[in-house]
């Protein structure tokens, strides 16, 4: 696997995991689209936090290594980083829309 690959699929898992949450929790949900651009920017904004600890692609790719524990964090930050983003964008949605 290259560093590009596992980024492609940490961001397609933060879309799959913030489509999933708003399926299931209705409340947070912004509609597929919606979802689905908040699943990417959220992925990608916790993977370049928690990335500089040492769980971004080209760390889990060590000289030619493959560590499959910091991949692991990596996809579980990926779906971390999407549940949070839908769910901190629908709470200043309803801070911004009161009436």
């Amino acid at each position: 696997m290259t560093g590009t690959l596992i980024s492609l699929i940490s961001i397609a898992i933060g879309i799959i995991s913030a489509n999933a949450f708003g399926y299931i929790f209705k409340k947070y949900s912004f509609g597929f689209k919606g979802n689905t651009l908040i699943g990417v920017f959220g992925s990608i904004l916790l993977i370049k936090t928690f990335g500089r600890l040492g769980f971004d692609p080209w760390s889990i790719m060590n000289n030619g290594d493959f560590s499959v524990f910091r991949m692991l964090i990596n996809f579980l930050f990926s779906i971390i980083g999407g549940v949070f983003g839908l769910i901190i964008t629908k709470l200043i949605f309803y801070k911004l829309n009161k009436n």
